[in-house]
């Protein structure tokens, strides 16, 4: 667990290394002093407002033991056996079958499904996902796959102002950016933020698939789950999602839809061998 955290810090202070990187290039020492107040800034923006923030990019709707009596039950008794305060409820009108955890805190947490994948799946395998993302709560991965997507998304922003930088008024003293370099700033700022972004999901899945199974107690029905998603999702679009694809790595299967670099930017380990390593626990082997 230990390593796990000590790989995230420093990945997500990769993240404000990047903010500087792009200010030096940009504005030279001044610029860099500047992206580097901008990025502390959005870490403490989004240590607070980053995952009400997403709830909205997804037009989800918050239900209770009224509206939504049987997930709503469902999601307090798993919180109880995973020693978790209860979270706050949401539910997204999305065809597409997926599901997330957001949050800074087990105190301060949300848990949102999709009207699809309360649709689609058995109450066993709800059950399982929704304990997946119960074990992202307690596991204190919410706060940073949430903060890793607004970064990210800040990042593409500040690269995008890149070209303003420009201005056509560089000249024989040096003033002003090259534009060919605004321009490389522009293409690989985000790529490097995306990269980051991604191994910082990649880490987290793996520990919170077992941890959900210990969670519900059926590590069967996650990886049952996980096959059907996986299915449905291909066929089905996640609007929020690609029109924000920073957030796409917060969901339990990758939501995108994508052509040949699909598999360079991965957003999650490999189905298959999530499902492996759960099918393994299931038969009480270890991967």
């Amino acid at each position: 667990m230990f390593g796990n955290w000590f790989k995230t810090t420093l990945l997500m202070a990769a993240f404000v290394a990047l903010f500087g990187a792009i200010g030096l290039v940009l504005g030279g020492r001044t610029g860099m002093l500047v992206a580097l107040l901008f990025g502390g800034a959005m870490n403490i923006w989004a240590w607070w407002f980053s995952a009400d923030m997403v709830l909205r990019m997804y037009d989800a709707r918050e239900v209770d033991a009224r509206s939504a009596p049987e997930f709503h039950a469902m999601i307090a008794e798993l919180a109880q056996r995973a020693g978790l305060p209860m979270p706050r409820v949401y539910i997204i009108d999305e065809a597409q079958p997926n599901a997330f955890a957001t949050g800074r805190s087990p105190e301060h947490a949300a848990v949102a499904a999709t009207t699809g994948i309360m649709r689609v799946l058995t109450a066993r395998e709800l059950r399982g996902v929704m304990a997946h993302e119960l074990a992202h709560v307690k596991h204190r991965d919410t706060l940073i796959s949430t903060i890793s997507a607004s970064i990210a998304g800040a990042i593409s922003a500040l690269a995008n102002f890149a070209m303003f930088f420009t201005g056509g008024q560089r000249d024989e003293e040096g003033g002003g950016v090259n534009p060919l370099v605004a321009l490389l700033v522009m293409i690989f700022a985000p790529v490097a933020a995306m990269l980051i972004q991604l191994a910082i999901s990649r880490s987290r899945e793996f520990g919170a698939d077992a941890g959900g199974a210990a969670i519900g107690g059926d590590p069967g029905a996650l990886a049952d789950a996980l096959l059907k998603i996986e299915r449905y999702a291909q066929g089905l679009p996640l609007h929020a999602a690609e029109a924000h694809p920073e957030t796409a790595q917060m969901m339990i299967v990758n939501p995108l839809h994508g052509g040949g670099m699909t598999e360079l930017f991965r957003t999650h380990p490999r189905t298959e061998e999530r499902v492996a390593r759960l099918r393994a626990m299931a038969a009480g082997r270890r991967y």
